[in-house]
């Protein structure tokens, strides 16, 4: 029984970690500064942004730690990277050291790699300890991912900081987590057993606790707040996130008074039956899915349906992967969405001060991050509602992606304050629903067993976006800042100093979200084709006993 509690209090734990590891979300709070500071273009600068993200190119290694290494010393060695990585930064904006331009693209890559470790730490705790609901543990975690940089500005302006105080801010406070988190860690409980009806209602209470948070930081939040202000709604934030340790205290209670045998030989022998029952599902039911109408149609029904997934849960070797027209196109769409909008974020600072919004930098990415944050919770509405709505979860894949090409359109064109809130809001949304759900549909489609390393092979795509995204606004960005030099007499007025290209006015990013307006077109396009090719699976997991039958797809985990 102390077991089925424990693994409450590793949710709540995973919840903190990644309340607090978020940290790449604020580099656009001091990325004027570090650019600044080292005397930088804007292309040098989106190359930090890229070391940044290229730590996730190497998120195998933290798979590979964990089969050598205890799950503690994995975390404190990414407590150890961020450390560094952010701690040199720190000191070379404030002075104390200087450094050239190479050691500083090695400390914001250890500083990805750190964020990359405790991601991969957080999903296998979920997996291990919740088989039967993992899309719900891991929604619920990695959405807490996204108010991180609201809960740094929070803290940044407590102490009335400078921008550099981020960098202190993200070496210190991962650190502090993790060793929050070691004595729940070290007591690591047993398997889980059968499914407990009252789980479900637990992850309810959960998810409302956590709409709440995001609705406090996003509402309560003030966009100039003072130093006193600033520590008030802190603490109002840190008792939210404490909130759930009551859910755990709750469950621990009831399990001491009402308890039962664990009955493990029956689990063993339920998951013998499901996997029998995938089988027979799977061969009588794919016969269906070949059904089509003739002529055009029918070509189109047979492109869709070749070698397509059949059955969710079947595992995929990373060979056997790369081979897969479904991969590929789950690649595409995540590659052309939710990195477009990884890469907006970081380019935040940049966009507001070209539109004169400079003041303004710390509010928008509190928005971005919240509705990323409201984006990741609603990406569990496919596990609330089955049984009612009967929709795969690329179907809300897909879903996510139409508002980002009419936002980046709309942004194109528009000069004001409030276009600039409303694009930003939709925009942290949509890659928000994407990120956390893309950790689900990781899962279903290509294994749960296999899925530490096929995620790391899905997010090598955001390294790579955020290299050709991020090089493309700052071509653009320096092109047009330029050309500025040469016309001082126009509105658009451009600074250069020490080497430094400073763009003014709406053309500075206005080709560059037309660019990444088409490239969301696209990941719309791959994101419906995968839909097409996958709901059958999904349909046939839920005609089979609803969210039950989700599991079974899962080859019996």
């Amino acid at each position: 029984m102390a077991g089925k509690s424990r693994r409450w209090m590793i949710l709540v734990v995973t919840i903190w970690i990644q309340a607090f590891t978020g940290t790449n979300f604020d580099f656009s709070s001091y990325s004027s500064e570090l650019k600044a500071a080292m005397g930088i273009s804007q292309v040098q600068l989106n190359y930090l942004a890229v070391a940044s993200d290229l730590g996730k190119a190497f998120g195998w290694s933290s798979g590979l730690a964990l089969l050598y290494f205890p799950m503690p010393a994995v975390l404190f060695l990414a407590a150890g990277f961020g450390f560094l990585g952010y701690g040199f930064q720190w000191s070379l904006i404030t002075g104390w050291i200087s450094m050239p331009y190479a050691p500083v693209f090695v400390l914001c890559l250890l500083a990805g790699l750190s964020i990359c470790w405790f991601n991969t730490i957080c999903f296998v705790l979920c997996i291990r300890n919740f088989t039967t609901d993992r899309s719900l543990a891991l929604s619920l975690t990695v959405s807490f991912n996204g108010v991180s940089a609201s809960l740094y500005s929070l803290a940044a302006n407590s102490i009335n900081g400078p921008p550099s105080s981020y960098l202190i801010l993200n070496a210190v406070l991962p650190f502090l987590t993790a060793l929050l988190a070691l004595n729940p860690i070290l007591r690591h409980p047993p398997p889980q057993s059968p499914h407990d009806s009252s789980d479900r209602q637990i992850f309810l209470v959960l998810h409302t606790v956590a709409f709440l948070t995001g609705f406090y930081l996003l509402l309560v939040n003030p966009a100039s707040p003072n130093p006193f202000t600033s520590c008030l709604i802190l603490a109002g934030a840190v008792i939210l996130l404490a909130f759930p340790l009551v859910i755990v205290a709750r469950e621990w209670a009831s399990l001491s008074i009402f308890s039962w045998p664990e009955g493990s030989n029956d689990y063993d022998l339920q998951k013998e039956l499901i996997v029998v029952e995938v089988v027979d599902e799977d061969e009588s039911t794919s016969p269906r899915d070949n059904d089509g109408a003739n002529g055009w149609l029918c070509c189109f029904n047979e492109a869709m349906s070749k070698d397509k997934i059949t059955m969710l849960g079947e595992e995929y070797g990373a060979r056997r992967l790369i081979r897969r027209l479904d991969f590929w196109l789950y690649y595409i769409s995540y590659f052309c969405g939710g990195t477009v909008g990884l890469v907006y974020s970081n380019n935040l600072g940049q966009i507001a001060q070209s539109l004169g919004h400079q003041s303004q930098t710390t509010f928008l990415v509190n928005v971005y991050s919240s509705c990323s944050f409201f984006g990741r919770l609603i990406s569990a509405a496919p596990d609330f509602f089955a049984g009612k709505i009967r929709f795969a979860r690329t179907g809300w894949l897909a879903a996510a992606l139409v508002p980002m090409p009419l936002v980046f359109y709309v942004m194109a064109k528009a000069e004001n304050g409030q276009a600039l809130v409303a694009g930003t809001a939709l925009i942290g949304l949509s890659s928000g629903i994407i990120f956390a759900a893309a950790v689900s549909v990781t899962s279903e489609l290509f294994g749960p067993s296999s899925f530490a390393v096929n995620h790391n092979i899905v997010i090598t795509n955001i390294p790579l976006g955020s290299l050709l995204y991020g090089l493309l606004a700052a071509l653009v960005y320096d092109a047009n800042g330029s050309v500025g030099m040469k016309r001082l007499c126009e509105a658009f007025v451009t600074l250069l100093r020490d080497g430094m290209v400073v763009c003014m006015g709406p053309r500075c990013y206005g080709k560059t979200f037309l660019a990444w307006g088409c490239t969301s077109v696209l990941g719309l396009t791959c994101s419906v084709a995968l839909y097409l090719r996958t709901r059958g699976a999904y349909r046939c997991a839920a005609e089979n006993g609803g969210r039950r039958s989700v599991r079974t797809c899962f080859g019996g985990i």
